[in-house]
């Protein structure tokens, strides 16, 4: 009996040893993957990924990306503040959740309403880069798993320019250096307000809602916008994110 004891606790510290180690190598890998994006431009997502092998295995959809990346400086200021007063006009000061909107939707919820989504622009930024599409509790926790990550490694400055040059815009479309140049024959530099509140408009259905034919719920969504953009002081509403 103690032979099989004895037996057993060695099994259990061999489990528990190779269970620290691959956590501590996880972490290792995904740590240094995220402080390199501080200063390395991603050369692709795992959004991208996905939406590239559904092309390749519709024999009838062209496979082709659009993406190139533009640095921050290089967008239009009214671009950055469209995407904040689209998505997250507390981006500036919560830590990668909004606890306010999330508390709503959990109210909402709970009042018989449909769940609706509360992501921040950090929580996107995390789910195109590194996660798959979909719900559930695994990949919400890896999402605030690596949405943590991305706030202790990256300013609020890099987050942006991350999400703006990632977040889908289109069939095959991502980012707004694409964008710009498909639907306005434009450098992401001189997209003026309109044109950057309509693209802002479509990004929780870049699939479903479209630039180039925009429904009256889209140009609805868009005059919103503008006018959020409008509340929240324009451009100079980004000095909150250099005083971080």
């Amino acid at each position: 009996m103690a032979r099989k004891t004895n037996v057993f606790k060695r099994a259990l510290r061999w489990f528990l040893w190779l269970l620290v180690k691959v956590l501590v190598t996880v972490f290792a890998i995904t740590f240094t993957s995220v402080l390199l994006l501080r200063w390395v431009h991603p050369w692709t997502s795992s959004i991208m990924v996905q939406r590239k092998v559904e092309a390749l295995l519709a024999s009838d959809k062209d496979a082709s990306l659009h993406y190139n990346w533009v640095n921050f400086d290089s967008i239009s200021p009214h671009m950055a503040v469209a995407v904040i007063a689209a998505e997250d006009q507390r981006f500036p000061t919560h830590f990668g959740f909004d606890l306010h909107e999330i508390g709503k939707a959990i109210e909402a919820h709970g009042s018989g309403k449909k769940l609706r989504g509360a992501s921040t622009i950090s929580q996107q930024v995390a789910k195109n880069l590194y996660l798959w599409e979909g719900g559930g509790f695994l990949r919400k926790g890896i999402e605030v798993y690596f949405t943590t990550l991305i706030e202790i490694c990256w300013s609020k400055e890099r987050i942006l320019e991350v999400y703006l040059n990632i977040a889908e815009m289109g069939e095959m479309t991502f980012g707004v250096g694409a964008a710009s140049e498909i639907y306005y024959k434009k450098e992401a530099a001189s997209l003026q307000a309109s044109q950057a509140a309509l693209l802002a408009a479509i990004l929780p259905g870049p699939r479903i809602y479209s630039v180039k034919s925009p429904s009256s719920y889209t140009l609805k969504r868009k005059n919103w916008i503008l006018r959020q953009m409008k509340n929240l002081g324009g451009p100079n509403y980004l000095n909150n994110l250099y005083s971080e």
